[in-house]
């Protein structure tokens, strides 16, 4: 089912609204689960902290095109939600005694790679593939450690990217319908192309993390997978019908 511009950018007001992170607990974390989580713990606090100005300049741009003024909206408010994201893992770091970092390979790599794009398409594609790598990562965050506040942190993040994949999801789904057949093809081929360059890239910097919240690369690849190839189910799905007024239920995060 699609929903409205005008949905999501209510559901991320609305959402925007929620506290689901402690403030007046302390960190609690070993020594050990420190040094295995730490610097991708630091990485992907770095990636959350985007302004968002190439996505936006891209979002205005294909919003004028097809005449959805409330588009923008949404996907500022989406940014704001990531921002959310950097801006607790931070704070976390602060209490930590420890310092954020200021660049790092990966994050250096990503942000080149999307300021040199002006594609909506791509900014959606890559975005889901990015989103569906932190809900693994996120997941193993919260299990690599006791600490209550990180795993608060880790929750809260969990519960925002399941609406992101959404809202995502529903957007290249409009994109990819305005394709003809062989373009459709051509492109499902680039996206694998990006999925796996991705995913390596990702688990040659995180793998330490992730392997210390019980993720292997075997099951990283296959959660991976699992993820893409229900993202590419979606868009060949029979045309949902529109939506405007259903609420998502608050996702429910398993561990």
């Amino acid at each position: 089912m699609l929903h409205s511009s005008v949905f999501w950018k209510n559901h991320f007001e609305h959402n925007l609204t929620k506290q689901r992170v402690d403030w007046s607990l302390r960190p609690a974390i070993s020594a050990h689960e420190k040094q295995n989580i730490l610097y991708s713990l630091k990485a992907w606090q770095l990636g959350e902290t985007s302004d968002g100005s190439h996505l936006m300049a891209a979002a205005n741009k294909y919003a004028g095109r097809i005449n959805d003024p409330v588009y923008p909206e949404a996907v500022k408010l989406f940014i704001t939600e990531e921002q959310k994201h950097g801006n607790n893992l931070g704070r976390y770091i602060d209490l930590l005694g420890e310092t954020r970092l200021k660049k790092d390979w990966g994050d250096t790599l990503f942000r080149k790679i999307r300021y040199l794009n002006t594609s909506m398409e791509l900014w959606t594609i890559t975005v889901i593939i990015v989103e569906s790598a932190a809900q693994v990562f996120y997941t193993a965050l919260h299990n690599a450690t006791a600490c209550p506040l990180l795993r608060q942190i880790c929750t809260d993040i969990l519960i925002d990217e399941a609406h992101h994949l959404k809202f995502q999801n529903e957007r290249m789904y409009i994109l990819f319908q305005q394709k003809k057949f062989y373009n459709k093809a051509i492109s499902i081929g680039l996206y694998a192309v990006l999925f796996f360059a991705t995913i390596h890239a990702i688990w040659f910097a995180h793998g330490k993390a992730l392997k210390a919240g019980g993720v292997a690369k075997p099951e990283f690849m296959k959660q991976m997978y699992y993820r893409f190839f229900k993202s590419m189910q979606f868009l060949h799905a029979p045309q949902p019908q529109e939506a405007t007024a259903l609420q998502y239920p608050e996702a429910r995060v398993l561990f």
